[in-house]
């Protein structure tokens, strides 16, 4: 078995003390370029690696940051999840991804985090509450709620602007000739879900056009067993905009599967724009959400916050864009 090498065998080949090995890998601690060099060549020449784990417990910090994800089977999360694994690895940081079953973060899964001493959390789609949440601010352990919005502003959030969207989205059906509208929501407690409604129903009550809602969850079945109850009442819309792409997915497979034609007999609009929306089985109109800049946004603020703690708490919403396709 290959023994371990320890930093007491670094530090006896460079001819330096065991202390002097530990502050060249301790961030801002003081060390010549004299013995920083003999440390490094010395490491190299061993192989060595410091033992991460061990110098969280001792500075009360380490390079992971937590991230806490519910709708797994959504493919726009596994994009997130990606995407903030690249961004965090460029600077050094590992993900400790933690997938929650309940809509609402419980008690071990901050625990958990805690436990692994993390320097951040990100949460995706789930909730928290405030006095769950507070064991964070305790633990000066910064926290950013990535699309998602709160109703105070106790947290860093970052997400699309969703109103502003959903606005364009109303005014670009109206503008297809579209006179019959149905809005498919997702969970019924979600800030994603609640504002694209909002913006969607400001501007039909605006132009004195009624609009249908449905309850759904954001699933791919949710999506399609409303469709098939919208079909089953036999009062056909002339536009269906599912508050996410998974659902229209599932609408306009139902819608297919009893020969209605798209956009010829209904046009449809999804949001987010995930790889499968220009599938040539979709090729589906939708919102794209700025995934990029969310990210960069979400990894600035959780880097500056880990180099000096200040608690800001800010909502920031970004702007997408509209993808047009064929199913408009």
């Amino acid at each position: 078995m290959k023994e371990t090498v320890t930093a007491k065998d670094v530090a006896k080949l460079a001819g330096v003390s065991q202390s002097s090995v530990s502050r060249v890998y301790f961030e801002g601690a003081k060390v010549s370029n004299k013995t920083r060099e003999k440390v490094l060549t010395a490491a190299k020449e061993l192989n060595y690696r410091p033992n991460e784990f061990a110098r969280s417990l001792i500075t009360n910090k380490t390079k992971i940051i937590g991230l806490v994800m519910k709708g797994v089977q959504n493919p726009f999360y596994p994009q997130v999840l990606k995407q903030f694994t690249i961004a965090f690895k460029q600077y050094g940081y590992s993900v400790l991804f933690i997938h929650t079953n309940n809509e609402e973060i419980q008690s071990e899964d901050v625990e958990t985090l805690l436990n692994y001493n993390v320097a951040g959390v990100v949460i995706t789609d789930a909730i928290m509450s405030l006095k769950v949440a507070e064991a964070f601010k305790q633990n000066k352990i910064p926290l950013v709620f990535f699309n998602r919005k709160l109703d105070n502003i106790d947290f860093y959030s970052v997400c699309c602007n969703n109103l502003n969207a959903s606005r364009h989205i109303a005014e670009y059906l109206l503008s297809k000739g579209a006179t019959n509208f149905v809005y498919i929501s997702g969970n019924s407690n979600a800030s994603t879900s609640l504002e694209r409604e909002k913006g969607f129903s400001e501007i039909l009550k605006h132009r004195n056009v009624a609009y249908r809602r449905y309850s759904s969850d954001y699933t791919y079945k949710g999506g399609y067993d409303t469709a098939n109850k919208i079909i089953a009442e036999k009062n056909m819309p002339s536009a269906i905009f599912a508050a996410n792409d998974i659902m229209a997915f599932g609408v306009m497979d139902a819608l297919r599967e009893n020969e209605l034609k798209i956009p010829a007999d209904l046009r449809i609009v999804g949001f987010d724009n995930i790889e499968m929306a220009s599938w040539p089985a979709y090729q589906l109109t939708t919102w794209e959400q700025p995934i990029e800049k969310m990210v960069e946004t979400t990894v600035d603020y959780l880097l500056n916050e880990i180099d000096v703690y200040t608690g800001l708490a800010k909502a920031v919403e970004i702007e997408g864009v509209l993808i047009e396709r064929k199913s408009t």
